[in-house]
């Protein structure tokens, strides 16, 4: 069992395979890290599944990233420290757990989705030397992380998934768009799906995500 700061869930890699990966995984607003485990059976053999909870309470097994408020108009105003704090503690937790496991950063993937998704976004954006790529499913770009992007030759050869739902109705498509319109100024390797799904990941959407790693692993 791995000692981080972080209450988790994980499942191993595969002993027989000679190079492992990590996958690091962060649930939405208002979950916990039993969500997003539900993919663990999934996810190529190679890697170790992390799933990590959210340090910030909201209720009974309930937990956040960070606080937000949506305005009249839409816009979503966050709390930019306990999002700051967020980050900085998830940054530790990464490095931390790829040391235990001895796995090397350009080995690691961090993914999450909706508020999961913006964490693991801007991890690779502003410390792109934690990891080698991003997994961002239905979730956004943040623009108070602007000012803290890595410079472009550290994010050179940093790979990213983002994928979405058409019908996504928390986070609108347009969303997902703004995000690779930046991942593409800022030279990233981009990989891009959209779907005819609402806020959720179906099957054929979970089958990408997870045809992604593996082509990553190879």
């Amino acid at each position: 069992m791995l000692n981080l700061s972080l209450t988790h869930l994980q499942r191993p890699a595969d002993k027989a395979v000679a190079e492992h990966w990590l996958l690091v995984l962060l649930h939405g607003v208002g979950s916990n890290e039993q969500n997003l485990f539900g993919l663990a059976p999934h996810v190529p053999a190679n890697f170790h599944v992390l799933s990590l909870r959210a340090p910030n309470v909201m209720g009974p097994s309930s937990y956040a990233w960070f606080g937000f408020n949506v305005r009249p108009g839409g816009e979503r105003v966050i709390d930019q420290a306990q999002e700051a704090a967020s980050r900085q503690q998830l940054a530790q937790v990464i490095a931390s757990a790829a040391q235990q496991l001895n796995i090397p950063a350009e080995r690691v993937v961090v993914g999450g989705f909706s508020q999961g998704g913006i964490m693991a976004l801007s991890l690779l954006l502003t410390q792109p030397g934690l990891m080698h790529a991003a997994m961002v499913m239905h979730s956004r770009l943040l623009a108070e992380i602007a000012p803290l992007v890595a410079p472009p030759e550290q994010l050179a050869g940093k790979q990213l998934l983002v994928s979405h739902g058409t019908l996504d109705q928390v986070l609108p498509l347009a969303q997902a768009h703004a995000t690779c319109k930046a991942a593409q100024a800022l030279g990233l390797n981009l990989r891009y799906a959209e779907f005819p799904n609402a806020h959720e990941i179906t099957r054929d959407e979970l089958a990408q995500a997870m045809q992604w790693l593996a082509e990553l692993a190879l």
